[in-house]
């Protein structure tokens, strides 16, 4: 039986992805480190998540796409932008032969740090 060596880390996240997919996620994870520097980096449910006074994505890496999770009210604040990309209440597929819709993303991460921020002053 194989055994799976899941990772602890988001950098091994990323350094078990297949060759190709490697610099994608990584600069995926730089835009969210830009929008949100004081995010914490770990892995949640086997893959990369960012959270700050609460989660605010996740990642990850799938056959054909990246995988984006920004919560079911990321999704709902970006629907409008989203007509290009197969998603459903939680979830974006970023097509692998495709770049990064890197505005979109930046959106995404800093209307959930507003509302992670919202939150917790309530």
């Amino acid at each position: 039986m194989k055994t799976v060596n899941i990772p602890q880390t988001v950098n091994e996240y990323i350094i078990n992805a297949p060759e190709g997919i490697q610099e994608k996620l990584q600069q995926l994870r730089e835009i969210i480190k830009d929008v949100a520097p004081n995010a914490t980096e770990k892995i949640s449910y086997q893959m990369p998540a960012f959270a700050q006074n609460g989660i605010l994505v996740y990642f990850a890496v799938n056959k054909n796409h990246i995988g984006f999770y920004p919560t079911a009210s990321g999704i709902k604040f970006a629907e409008p932008e989203l007509k290009s990309f197969k998603y459903s209440k939680g979830a974006i597929q970023f097509p692998l032969d495709q770049d990064l819709p890197v505005d979109l993303i930046r959106n995404i991460v800093r209307f959930r740090l507003e509302e992670n921020t919202h939150k917790i002053k309530k």
